[in-house]
């Protein structure tokens, strides 16, 4: 009696198609004969039994009729064996075996070398300025491409002259040929899987149909960009082969450090130092944004670390539209380290007449909590 399809494959009656597919490249790699030296025939009477399950679950049709009435389905005249030669020729398995032995099956895949195929992608690395990126800037950049030669339009064939068929292949790029039970295509040695052949090269391309050449491409940065960000221009990477399209150009941007600024975002945070007079009485002082200088008020005890917000001084966000990000400019208190007598004694004096009724500072705060933990 003959084993149920499902069983030979090793899945469910409900298997989805990825799962039977999946499950007969799993078959076919442990059945196949040249995996199997020691025991061939067994291996190839399994690998055919796989097979033939997989030809019969993998088509939606013939599944529901095997559901329905079994092998039954299949039998009368004409349909008493199973065709690896016709079922290769249809493509049915080379979607699932090209995978996993490659050129051993075919590559069907690589069928029609004749036609038109897009150009490689290119990549291009651009360093710019904080400004640049906060503000937007145009780049001008020469990158090395092919582009479709102008002699022969990208037919490598010289002017007057066009390519000829390739005769072994008949155009398909590919020659075919059985061996055993399977069907094997291998890339033409006589056209190398053009599938045309050009027996009167131009002389401008050397028959390739393509040139090298340095090209200046201008490159328009917006505003907002940083490290990381990638741009696009369609169109300007390698050009395509027989007639087909150019790749694209990707710019990856990197932003070189500032001596002031650091982006979090779409914001921008500066470090500004103010002496401790200014911080204890207060002060107005100018700041520095991507804009210019502008004035800031520093209101009286203002301590290490506090920060103060600029809205709208920061960088566009690429997010929203007609948005900018915020400056926060956070306060370095600078303590002096050399003091004359006069400033040493007002500062004596300061710490002798201060009141004890004065609310308690940070410095009283935490030795009071030290008391408490430590008694």
């Amino acid at each position: 009696m003959a084993r149920d399809y499902y069983e030979i494959l090793g899945v469910a009656r409900d298997a989805s198609t990825d799962d039977i597919k999946k499950a007969y490249r799993q078959c076919a790699l442990k059945f196949h004969p040249d995996r199997n030296p020691d025991d061939k025939e067994d291996a190839e009477r399994r690998f055919k039994e796989a097979s033939k399950a997989y030809q019969v679950l993998c088509d939606p049709d013939k599944r529901a009729q095997y559901d329905r009435y079994g092998e039954a389905a299949f039998e009368g005249p004409g349909a008493g064996g199973f065709d690896f030669s016709s079922a290769f020729a249809s493509g049915a398995f080379e979607d699932v075996l090209g995978d996993l032995f490659g050129d051993f099956f075919g590559g069907g895949r690589r069928r029609g070398g004749n036609r038109a195929a897009r150009g490689d992608d290119l990549r291009y690395d651009l360093d710019i300025t904080f400004e640049e990126a906060a503000r937007g800037c145009e780049k001008h950049i020469t990158i090395p491409r092919t582009i479709s030669c102008d002699a022969c339009s990208g037919s490598g064939a010289k002017t007057g002259t066009s390519p000829e068929t390739c005769p072994a292949c008949r155009g398909a790029g590919q020659v075919r040929f059985q061996q055993g039970l399977f069907q094997i295509a291998k890339t033409c040695g006589q056209c190398n899987g053009e599938g045309k052949i050009n027996r009167t090269p131009c002389p401008s391309c050397r028959g390739r149909g393509r040139n090298r050449t340095m090209r200046e491409i201008k490159v328009k940065v917006p505003a907002g960009v940083d490290t990381g960000s990638r741009l696009k221009l369609r169109g300007e990477g390698e050009a395509g082969a027989r007639g087909g399209p150019s790749g694209d150009l990707y710019v990856l941007l990197t932003v070189r450090p500032h001596p002031l600024f650091q982006r979090d975002g779409a914001n921008v945070v500066c470090q500004c130092p103010i002496s401790m007079i200014d911080a204890a009485l207060g002060a107005e002082i100018e700041v520095p944004t991507l804009e210019g200088m502008v004035k800031l008020k520093i209101p009286a005890g203002t301590q290490h670390g506090k920060i103060f917000r600029l809205a709208g001084k920061g960088v566009p966000d690429l997010r929203r539209t007609s948005s900018n990000g915020d400056q926060y400019v956070v306060m370095q208190i600078e303590i002096p380290t050399k003091l004359t007598k006069k400033q040493k004694k007002l500062l004596e004096q300061m710490r002798d007449d201060e009141p004890a009724e004065q609310h308690e500072s940070l410095v009283t705060q935490f030795a009071n909590k030290v008391r408490e933990l430590m008694s």
